[in-house]
């Protein structure tokens, strides 16, 4: 039987190229022998997780904003900034809108790595949650005037991810999770 269904699947691939004819055929016709089932989409999400790409972002770089980010919107009950791909907003803000072009922020990376290597001697991104914390409380106080440059790209980081994180799927979903207050809706009449 399943010798048949093969045979027949042959004979439907044969008809439908002959069926086509004419020059389209000719380019379509690697095209139908190797149609498949479209992907599921757990597979699809994690197939365009791996092609997206950063336009400014090196890998290192890339994986220090998504821990940056995760500490200022983590997930709890609701997902956190990296799940909402904030990471991602970021790139395309600084690439196609900053006007430094988002060198300011590179610089400001590499300001964090420095200081995370004086204070215990690895990158940001290589350091425990409580140490990444400690650091970032350290900016959010600023009462050292030497941090005044970690304090001035920790509050852009801070802002882009409240932007990327309230600008996607995920964070109107969490914005709208119980509906929008009747005090928002318009009172009029006429409108109701």
């Amino acid at each position: 039987m399943a010798a048949l269904k093969g045979v027949q699947r042959v004979q439907r691939r044969d008809l439908l190229k002959t069926a086509l004819g004419g020059t389209g055929a000719v380019a379509a016709a690697p095209l139908i022998t190797t149609i498949s089932p479209a992907p599921a989409p757990a597979a699809q999400a994690a197939a365009s997780e791996e092609a997206w790409q950063p336009l400014l972002f090196d890998a290192h770089q890339n994986q220090t904003v998504v821990a940056l980010s995760e500490l200022i919107i983590p997930a709890t009950d609701t997902p956190g900034a990296k799940a909402a791909k904030v990471n991602q907003y970021i790139d395309l803000m600084l690439h196609d809108v900053a006007e430094d072009k988002g060198h300011g922020f590179i610089k400001g990376l590499g300001w964090l790595d420095g200081y995370a290597i004086r204070l215990h001697g690895a990158p940001f991104v290589a350091l425990d949650e409580a140490d990444q914390i400690a650091i970032l409380e350290d900016l959010d106080r600023r009462k050292d005037p030497e941090l005044e440059t970690g304090a001035v790209f920790f509050r852009r980081v801070k802002r882009l991810t409240v932007e990327g994180y309230y600008t996607s799927r995920i964070g109107i979903a969490e914005l709208n999770k119980h509906g929008v207050p009747a005090t928002y809706a318009c009172q009029h009449d006429s409108h109701a």
